[in-house]
């Protein structure tokens, strides 16, 4: 996975493996991360409730892990901007209720300034 988020004079490299190909990593700057935390809606639970019981894909709850996992995304990369990267490699994501109807997204990954090789 390797996509270029745009911000303003900013293009953001992301990947999930070790380095940006085409590119040389020429510093560190440490683990970035974002996280943000969700309640379902109470209607929605309930609809999956029934969903749950003939079978089927729960789409209100993939809707919202994807906004969650484009929000946890945006502030890493602002984590990472704020540092002077102009990538995030190695980056991950994970899930944890921490409550009951409330979870947890956590994107993380290693904030790194990157240039194109000669």
């Amino acid at each position: 996975m390797l996509f270029s988020l745009l911000q303003p004079a900013l293009i953001m490299k992301i990947s999930n493996i070790e380095d940006i190909p085409g590119h040389n990593i020429v510093e560190f700057y440490g683990i970035v991360q974002g996280s943000t935390i969700r309640a379902k809606h109470f209607g929605k639970d309930m609809l999956a409730g029934f969903k749950n019981i003939v079978g089927g894909e729960l789409k209100g709850y993939t809707e919202l892990l994807h906004e969650s996992r484009e929000e946890a995304s945006k502030r890493m990369i602002q984590q990472a901007t704020d540092l002077g990267a102009n990538a995030v490699v190695n980056v991950r994501f994970s899930t944890s209720s921490v409550a009951q109807g409330a979870a947890e997204i956590l994107a993380y990954g290693t904030a790194v300034k990157v240039v194109p090789h000669d």
